[in-house]
């Protein structure tokens, strides 16, 4: 699993026992509780978000939830800003991981490929949600898309 400045990226190790079929068994990360994380997944709501091709989102900062996302189908690059810098995370159905974001951190996704992208996010309330936990704000300064681009599998 790794760590940036709280947010915890943990792969998820996947079975593939036939053609067409992917198995990717929740219990293999439960174990982080036992090291005192929370296990990704288990939530007090569960969302679908589609990404359509060409999405550059604003940025979004929840005071009283953390996001768990899991891509399920395409790629996609979240965007999260810590220490005034942005830290660029490539999330695909490729290479399958839980992307934990706690309550403060600002974030967003950018979708550059030419397909959908199809990601699950399990949120953990921390306190009632109010409307400017869902109200996007406008990225301090602009995106590197180049560098997003050069995360994308080819």
């Amino acid at each position: 699993m790794g760590l940036i400045n709280n947010i915890s990226i943990s792969t998820l190790t996947c079975l593939h026992p036939s053609q067409g079929l992917t198995i990717c068994p929740v219990e293999t990360i439960t174990s982080e509780k036992e090291q005192g994380f929370d296990p990704p997944l288990f939530s007090h709501e569960t969302t679908l978000v589609t990404l359509a091709p060409g999405t550059i989102e604003d940025l979004f900062v929840h005071h009283h939830q953390t996001d768990q996302l899991l891509v399920i189908r395409g790629n996609a690059v979240l965007i999260i800003l810590l220490n005034k810098q942005y830290q660029y995370i490539l999330m695909s159905e490729a290479e399958p991981r839980v992307i934990k974001i706690p309550p403060g951190v600002p974030h967003g996704a950018v979708n550059l490929s030419p397909n959908p992208c199809t990601a699950i996010n399990s949120i953990l309330f921390h306190g009632t949600p109010t409307e400017k936990d869902y109200r996007p704000i406008k990225p301090p300064f602009s995106y590197d898309l180049e560098r997003v681009r050069k995360l994308l599998p080819d």
